[in-house]
């Protein structure tokens, strides 16, 4: 299985954006339920969401918070900015079109980092996790909702056989685990909670 690029990632979702939210939002009804609401209900003070997508997380931050939002296609990002206007979010909000694996941000600028279903289509989520650090303040934390290996061994195997069609079609890792990528990047977990047979993740993790 060929590893994903920036360029492969971008091709795919400038293609699948007018699509993606209705796509997006029937999995998570299925699977992944809440996992949104959970990680923006996390969220504190100012905050960089990497890989923003088209903004479906952006109403739901507390009037308190402040946001920049990184996204690598233009695409989604032109959706995202009119999900924005709609919701007039305002100076509240600033999107970039940028690489979350090289962040054009000051080191400790954020208070809390937060990502949804997005580690598993980053070609080097290693990358994107000491990225995430280095942006945070000490004792900032980094919230994340998403998807990974089953902890069911026939749920499991099955998303392992299925993987290389999601990876090709929508440069999706079915079976990535995140939390090894943040423990490297010098986070501690705070906590992990699994969800729907294991294939949710929700983890806090903090930097010290």
């Amino acid at each position: 299985m060929r590893p994903t690029t920036d360029a492969d990632v971008r091709r795919v979702f400038d293609r699948m954006a007018d699509r993606y939210d209705s796509q997006m939002l029937a999995w998570e009804r299925r699977l992944l339920p809440g996992g949104r609401e959970w990680a923006v209900g996390q969220a504190r003070g100012h905050v960089v969401e990497i890989a923003v997508g088209t903004g479906l997380n952006l109403p739901l931050y507390d009037a308190g918070t402040t946001v920049v939002g990184i996204e690598l296609s233009e695409r989604m990002l032109e959706l995202a900015r009119r999900r924005a206007a709609r919701a007039g979010l305002g100076e509240r909000v600033e999107l970039r079109q940028g690489d979350v694996q090289r962040l054009d941000l000051p080191d400790g600028v954020a208070d809390t980092v937060v990502s949804t279903f997005t580690m598993c289509t980053i070609p080097d989520p290693a990358a994107a996790a000491r990225e995430a650090h280095r942006v945070l303040r000490p004792g900032g934390r980094f919230v994340l909702a998403e998807h990974g290996p089953s902890s069911n061994p026939v749920i499991r195997a099955g998303m392992r056989l299925a993987e290389p069609l999601f990876v090709r079609s929508a440069a999706d890792y079915l079976t990535r685990d995140p939390r090894p990528f943040l423990e490297q990047a010098g986070f501690e977990l705070e906590s992990v909670t699994r969800t729907t047979r294991g294939i949710g993740f929700r983890v806090l993790a903090v930097r010290p």
